[in-house]
């Protein structure tokens, strides 16, 4: 199956999808790790995401759409992805939904985790992770242990692009960028909501029983595998 996990910048997207991965044995294609890969590569590409990035607008979709159409189309990961975090707009829904006709695939859940802004503003700005082991922390809801061995103070640091006004911009950019995608899938009756301010546990219970009855009713469906 394939499924899209959506939410503001902070959400817990990336948190959940790790889950999902684990349990439903799927490969999370995530824009942000995608473009981290180019920054840490420091390509010219890397070097034009990492200004974007920081003055807090969005890449264009030309260079999302390369990136995500090299993992659509690997036999590797058909029909065992999790986008996280793509499509941002409704063009970038359209090119996907395209690509994975191109690839005789389709979409099968959206997941949209609903938080306030007040909320992300914390989980952005109280952001810590650890150089040494690259263990992620909130100094708000989850700091590290006081006698940690590994994860220090002095080897704790925030992204450049981690601030208040960043948080805001990105949190608004996607409430308007992201209706129309929404409203896309939406009409396809493929959207699920779920409260993403409650624990992680909670999330992830409810997000693991919708994809544990779409995998059943996979399983009846798949040609060989009849249900009597």
């Amino acid at each position: 199956m394939n499924i899209i996990i959506f939410g503001p910048p902070g959400a817990g997207k990336g948190t959940q999808s790790e889950f999902i991965v684990k349990k439903f044995n799927l490969f999370k294609l995530s824009t942000g790790d995608l473009l981290r890969e180019e920054i840490n590569k420091k390509t010219p590409l890397g070097v034009k995401i990492t200004s974007i990035v920081n003055s807090g607008a969005l890449v264009s979709d030309e260079i999302i759409n390369k990136l995500i159409e090299n993992i659509v189309s690997n036999n590797n990961y058909k029909n065992k992805i999790i986008f996280d975090g793509y499509p941002r707009n409704l063009p970038q829904a359209e090119n996907l939904n395209k690509l994975l006709l191109k690839y005789d695939q389709k979409i099968d859940l959206v997941i949209r985790l609903k938080v306030s802004l007040d909320i992300i503003k914390k989980r952005i700005t109280g952001r810590l992770i650890c150089s040494k082991c690259g263990n992620t922390y909130n100094e708000f809801f989850n700091p590290p242990e006081i006698n940690s061995s590994c994860c220090k103070k002095e080897f704790l640091e925030k992204r450049a692009d981690d601030n208040t006004d960043v948080a805001v911009k990105r949190f608004e950019t996607y409430e308007k960028s992201t209706e129309p995608v929404l409203d896309y899938y939406k009409k396809m009756d493929l959207i699920k909501d779920i409260n993403g301010e409650t624990d992680i546990e909670s999330i992830y219970s409810k997000i693991s029983h919708y994809l544990s009855l779409i995998e059943g009713w996979l399983c009846i469906i798949t040609p060989y595998n009849y249900v009597f």
